[in-house]
């Protein structure tokens, strides 16, 4: 299985990296929306994509609402890992395309949870 990580903070992106790491992922990581667009958009072999929402020039919401818009990326499941925890919010990233929804602080317990939802099998 392989796993884009899309976070403007280093730290985060580790933490991720390394759950992801341990469960047999491939991963790779993008610091932006942008540049996290163009390696999907180059590369449709991921299977997830963990995208945090606040990310700067394009939040992580705009760049769900533009993946879905890829019938080529249509297969890939992606997640929202963010501290957004109104239920509006949870809401509108779910109908723009989000398949799960992971608020932080989070373990490697509430992440393996919220894959196994996903049918990502592990």
């Amino acid at each position: 299985m392989r796993a884009l990580v899309i976070d403007d903070s280093r730290a985060m992106r580790s933490i991720l990296t390394g759950i992801l790491d341990d469960l047999e992922f491939e991963v790779e990581q993008a610091a932006d929306a942008e540049t996290a667009y163009e390696v999907l958009l180059a590369d449709h072999g991921f299977d997830l994509a963990l995208v945090d929402w606040n990310l700067p020039a394009m939040s992580g919401l705009e760049l769900v609402r533009l993946l879905r818009q890829k019938a080529e990326l249509a297969g890939m499941r992606l997640m929202m890992v963010t501290t957004e925890t109104e239920i509006a919010r949870v809401r509108e990233a779910l109908e723009v395309g989000a398949d799960e929804y992971i608020m932080k602080p989070f373990d490697k317990e509430m992440l393996l949870e919220k894959l196994t939802l996903l049918g990502i099998g592990l």
